[in-house]
């Protein structure tokens, strides 16, 4: 029993791995990982005292689980069932194709990530690019149902709203963000992921995929996630807010149980004196596609120019950033009011375009939308402007100083892109000016 055994270096550096291996994972990996998820919960308790909507169990769940749970959900079975038999493939097929999709659809949140660095990035970020402000934030914002689930419904102005708006309400809540296919890409995927953000491919008509995505929608709606939607589907190309796409919402109406948690709807409107994209957008408008090119050294080549000019003083930034919180809608009154879901749209999409602020370089862009004799008769029309806006209640956020400094900021801006010369609009730029235009002429009409 106490004899010596002779064995090969290879063989003894095998078995110690293993005992190694055993040793830390039935002893010190769980020490571990309850000494870290102690911390982890200490740290999440103090979050949530200063939140007003609290990170959820769902938004916490272990990805894995969810997916799982997603996967196997009776509707979802059947919905794969209804697939195997219209295409033909075997039922275990089309379960796994399902569970792909929920693989896909559904993030894994990190607390650490979004209120550690995603939170102060959007920040440093934001007032890196812009002078950003807050328009209005409507009185009932803060008398919501603690129950309820908020989702933020916005006008999709720039690929930056995701950056304002996260860090405008990180004092209030984690939100999560339903983002379409232009992120799924490594690495930034997976850290879209960790914050919380659930992939959509837009457009899609498989329904198989419809199901699975409904699915997770209404289950986050029920256990009362805080999410972020885009109802017009995708970025304006001609600078207004657009109608509404029932996908999403359509998924919200039908998963609602009046009886349960309420859904409180907040529009938001965005606007911006400088979208960063909006040559892009425009030229898709005229081309009439969707379809974006991917460009990403030009996009290097333009933030290391910025951020040199910045460096030595010779750029302020591109002007103003600015959001409006419009009054709440809650979804248990609009359908027991008789409304439904197409009402909702046009109701939240009309409450969206009510609190777009209105910003020096739009306003003045909607006054040379026909051209002027000189700079007193420009005042005068953008003087004439703000009184009709004012009238129609609309949102200002112009400088404190008046509005001739508010055209003095806006005529400046628009001169360095070169879309006026002087006080004249340059013929060649007229779609891009009619762009910044768009959201003030939509709120006089």
């Amino acid at each position: 029993m106490f004899g010596t055994v002779a064995v090969p270096v290879w063989l003894l550096v095998l078995i110690l791995g293993f005992a190694v291996v055993s040793f830390a994972t039935h002893f010190l990996f769980p020490s571990v990982r309850w000494f870290f998820r102690r911390r982890a919960e200490r740290a999440l308790s103090r979050l949530n005292a200063r939140l007003d909507r609290k990170v959820d169990l769902f938004k916490l769940a272990q990805r894995s689980d969810m997916v799982a749970r997603l996967a196997y959900d009776p509707k979802v079975v059947a919905a794969a069932m209804a697939h195997a038999e219209d295409t033909g493939v075997p039922g275990e097929v089309a379960f796994e194709e399902a569970r792909r999709y929920a693989r896909e659809i559904v993030p894994g949140f990190s607390a650490t990530l979004y209120f550690g660095f995603a939170t102060r990035a959007a920040k440093g970020l934001s007032r890196y690019l812009f002078r950003v402000r807050v328009g209005k934030v409507d009185k009932e914002l803060g008398h919501l149902d603690p129950k309820a689930t908020v989702i933020f419904v916005m006008n999709h102005r720039s690929n930056l709203d995701y950056v304002l708006v996260t860090w405008l309400v990180a004092d209030r809540a984690a939100i999560s963000y339903a983002v379409g296919e232009w992120a799924r890409v490594w690495p930034l995927s997976a850290m879209i992921r960790a914050m919380g953000a659930y992939f959509i491919r837009r457009g899609s008509r498989n329904a198989l995929y419809r199901k699975v995505l409904a699915r997770y929608v209404q289950m986050a709606t029920e256990e009362g996630t805080t999410q972020a939607i885009f109802p017009e589907g995708g970025l304006s190309l001609d600078g207004r807010v657009g109608a509404a796409k029932m996908g999403l919402l359509s998924y919200i109406v039908e998963g609602f149980d009046p009886a349960g948690r309420d859904v409180v709807f907040v529009p938001v409107g965005l606007a911006y004196d400088r979208v960063l994209e909006d040559r892009t957008l425009v030229e898709a408008a005229a081309a009439g596609t969707r379809r974006f090119r991917n460009r990403p050294l030009w996009v290097a080549w333009h933030a290391l120019r910025y951020s040199w000019a910045h460096l030595r003083g010779r750029t302020k930034g591109f002007g103003t950033a600015a959001a409006g919180f419009g009054a709440p809608v809650a979804l248990r009154a609009h359908l027991a009011a008789g409304g439904t879901v197409e009402t909702l749209g046009e109701r939240l999409m009309a409450a969206i375009a009510d609190v777009v602020p209105v910003l020096s370089v739009p306003l003045v862009a909607c006054a040379l939308v026909e051209p002027v004799a000189d700079k007193a008769a420009l005042l005068a029309r953008v003087e004439a402007l703000v009184a009709r806006l004012q009238a129609a209640g609309a949102v200002l956020k112009l400088p404190p100083q008046g509005t001739a400094a508010a055209l003095d900021e806006g005529l400046t801006a628009l001169q360095a892109r070169g879309l006026v010369a002087g006080v004249q609009p340059v013929a060649a730029e007229a779609r891009l000016l009619a762009f910044y235009a768009a959201p003030v002429l939509q709120r006089l009409s």
